[in-house]
């Protein structure tokens, strides 16, 4: 007589706690992502707008060469002398105060990034004018 074992391996798979553990993860990382800001330039970029914008005669043109030194309006400075020059100009000016930048082509990114966060802690609106080759 023979004796037979019933021991089949089931080779079926439950999906269901694979799908709640995905679900509670896509949750997890939706809700965290949400909440961490990321520490970067707050950039406007350009785009239409209904309301007619209002000009400036004359902005104040920061030129940036290509070994890094700094020009206001023509005028070398050092970095601290721009930070202290920018900060004057924004606080004797009776409207929100707008600048060009206008680095060359070569310049160190540094340089760039320096004059935009002088202005962003000036609260200066900054327009960066890159050539186009």
């Amino acid at each position: 007589m023979g004796i037979k074992k019933r021991s089949k391996v089931s080779a079926e798979f439950s999906m269901s706690s694979l799908t709640d553990i995905i679900f509670l993860l896509l949750i997890f990382f939706m809700l965290t992502s949400s909440l961490v800001a990321p520490n970067s330039l707050n950039l406007k970029l350009p785009g239409t707008s209904k309301v007619p914008s209002t000009v400036s005669s004359k902005l104040d043109n920061v030129r940036i060469s290509s070994s890094g030194d700094y020009y206001l309006n023509g005028r070398r400075l050092s970095w601290n002398e721009l930070d202290g020059e920018l900060a004057n100009k924004a606080r004797a000016s009776s409207r929100k105060l707008s600048i060009t930048i206008s680095p060359s082509p070569q310049a160190p990114t540094e340089s760039v990034v320096r004059v935009m966060d002088i202005a962003l802690r000036r609260k200066i609106d900054a327009i960066l004018a890159a050539e186009v080759d």
